[in-house]
Formats: C-alpha cells, sequence, structure tokens
C-alpha cells in the first residue's frame, strides 16, 4: 500500500489519503505531499509520475533497482538514488535497503524495491525535527539524507567494532587461523559493498548542495554541510577500515609462517637431544670389546654421558629459545 503525507507551511496535515487525492492536495501552493510506494505495480507507478510529470528514464531507474547512488536532473523534477544499510554482526554481512526518490518543487515521491529500507526510522526522523518542515522540500530531502547517512555511520561503526574482535581473535593464545580467515572475508566483503554505497554519497550530497540547482534553501544550508561532513567521514573511516582488514590478513599469514618456524625448530631441537642417546647406545652396542665391554662400569659410562649430553643440549636449546 502507498503511504501519504501532506504538509501546508510545514505542518503535518493529512496522512495515509489516497493517490488520486494527491493532485487535491498539491493544488494549495502552500502545501507539498510525500508519497513512498513499496514495491509498487508499473501501472501504480505510472499514474504518481503522470501526475507529477516525472520523466520515463527515471521511472525506468526506479523501478529495475539496484542502481548507483546517484543524483540526477530533469526538466520539472529530480531524481535520487540511496541505500540504507546495517550490519548484521552475527554473521557480518552489510544488509542494505534501496530507495528512489523524485524531487518536484512541492512533492516528494520515494519508492522501495521491498520492505528492507526502514521506512518507519525515517518518519521519526522528519518527526523529530517539525521544526525544519517548514522550510519545504528541501527539508524533507534533508530528513532523508541524513537518516541514510546516520545508517551509514553506525555500520561502519559497528564494523570498527567486530575488526577489533577480529584483532583479539588474531592474537589469541590458541590458534584459529580458520576463524579469523573466515570473519576476516566476511568483513572485508562487506566493507567493499559498503564502500561501493559510500564513496558516491560524497557527489550526491555536493551536487544537491550547489546553488545552481536550488534545492537547498538558505535556512538548510548549514544542515546540508552537516550531512556532507558526516559523509566524509564515512567514507575515510570506511577506506581506513579496508586497509586495516588487508593489514589484518597479511598479520594473520605472518603469524601462521612465524609458528611453523617455531614448530619446526622445537622439533629440531628434540630431535637432536633424542639423537644424543641414540648415538652413545648404538656405540655400546658394537659387536666387539671397547672399554667398560661386559662390565657395570660401561654401562654407568654410558648412562652418564646420556644425561650430561642431553642435559647440556636441553640448557643450550633452552637459553638459545629454541625450545
Amino acid at each position: 500500500m502507498a503511504r501519504t503525507r501532506c504538509y501546508r507551511k510545514g505542518v503535518l496535515t493529512d496522512e495515509d489519503f489516497p493517490l488520486d487525492d494527491v493532485s487535491e492536495h498539491l493544488e494549495d501552493e502552500s502545501a507539498m505531499v510525500w508519497v513512498d510506494l513499496c514495491g509498487p505495480e508499473l501501472a501504480e507507478l505510472e499514474h504518481v509520475a503522470e501526475e507529477l510529470g516525472l520523466h520515463s528514464l527515471a521511472v525506468e531507474d526506479a523501478t529495475s533497482g539496484r542502481q548507483r547512488p546517484k543524483f540526477n536532473r530533469f526538466q520539472g523534477h529530480d531524481f535520487l538514488a540511496a541505500y540504507a544499510v546495517h550490519l548484521d554482526a552475527a554473521s557480518g554481512e552489510l544488509v542494505t535497503g534501496e530507495i528512489a526518490a523524485f524531487i518536484t518543487p512541492s512533492a516528494l515521491v520515494t519508492v522501495r524495491t521491498d520492505d528492507a529500507f526502514p521506512i518507519d526510522g525515517l518518519l521519526r526522523q522528519w518527526d523529530d525535527n517539525v521544526d525544519l518542515t517548514q522550510f519545504g522540500i528541501g527539508a524533507l530531502v534533508h530528513g532523508l539524507l541524513d537518516f541514510v547517512v546516520d545508517g551509514h555511520f553506525d555500520a561502519v561503526q559497528s564494523l570498527d567494532d567486530e575488526i577489533e574482535k577480529l584483532e583479539d581473535l588474531l592474537f589469541d593464545d590458541r590458534p584459529r587461523e580458520k576463524d579469523v580467515q573466515r570473519r576476516s572475508f566476511q568483513l572485508r566483503k562487506s566493507l567493499v559493498l559498503l564502500r561501493r554505497v559510500v564513496l558516491p554519497m560524497r557527489e550526491v550530497v555536493n551536487t544537491m548542495m550547489r546553488r545552481d540547482v536550488g534545492l537547498v534553501p538558505v535556512e538548510m544550508t548549514a544542515y546540508y554541510q552537516d550531512v556532507y561532513d558526516h559523509v566524509l567521514r564515512v567514507a575515510e573511516w570506511t577506506e581506513g577500515l579496508r586497509d586495516l582488514v588487508a593489514t589484518i590478513v597479511e598479520t594473520n599469514l605472518t603469524i601462521q609462517g612465524n609458528r611453523l618456524n617455531v614448530i619446526t625448530k622445537k622439533v629440531t631441537s628434540w630431535a637432536a637431544i633424542i639423537a644424543v642417546p641414540t648415538a652413545i647406545t648404538g656405540f655400546y652396542g658394537q659387536n666387539l670389546p671397547y672399554p667398560g665391554f661386559a662390565r657395570m662400569s660401561g654401562f654407568y659410562t654410558s648412562t652418564l654421558l646420556i644425561v650430561l649430553l642431553s642435559g647440556g643440549l636441553y640448557v643450550a636449546f633452552k637459553r638459545w629459545d629454541w625450545l
């Protein structure tokens, strides 16, 4: 079902009215209308497009989905595509919700392909900033951008927390290479997807703030600048985390190589110690007379040599940190 709202002079006056009433509300010059369509039928979207004079290319982009975050200008209206995101901490998967928006001087039409975009959160964003709606459509668009970018910020914060846990896992006393490798791959995949969503938003917000676009009222300039600052911070943070995950993967490989070297060193040291009694007992097992042959003194001598040489090697290897 379509969700609708009508504001007059910045005050919410009507809600959840039929799509056929959109034109009637827009006859009032002080009114601005918001229409939300979730998984709309083509006929339903074409009906709205006809009422508001929306361009066919923009309608096609909104219905096809999977658009790159962008802001396009058409005659009589603008088109915005963006993504809300959140991180599933259990799986490390980044969940995205696409939204397309048609922006006219008196109407905002949002189109969602499914329920992945949390539209109720957007409504709360608008309701928490009712003092801004007096500035027109630019205020509603700001609320949409602010909500989306805040979601990006929360997602990158969650990724940062998960990467810190990954660092602890990396240096755990018990080797957990498989867990580290699997988690590293999941987080790196999520960071690549987040980067694909976040980086284009710099261009989107920067374009919307241009004076020739005429979307941002003077009173809203500071609010849009604040959103732009958040976009830059998220983009820089995402790039930093991407490099950090790559470093963790390389460190994990280095740790595995070092651990293998330590194991090899210890095995070699024990083999050297074990070789001493083998050599001595082999010597005293010769089938010919030797000093101490067939006497207890020969047994004591061989035993003493084994203890002294093996003990000496053990102490030396411990001192050299080979054991």
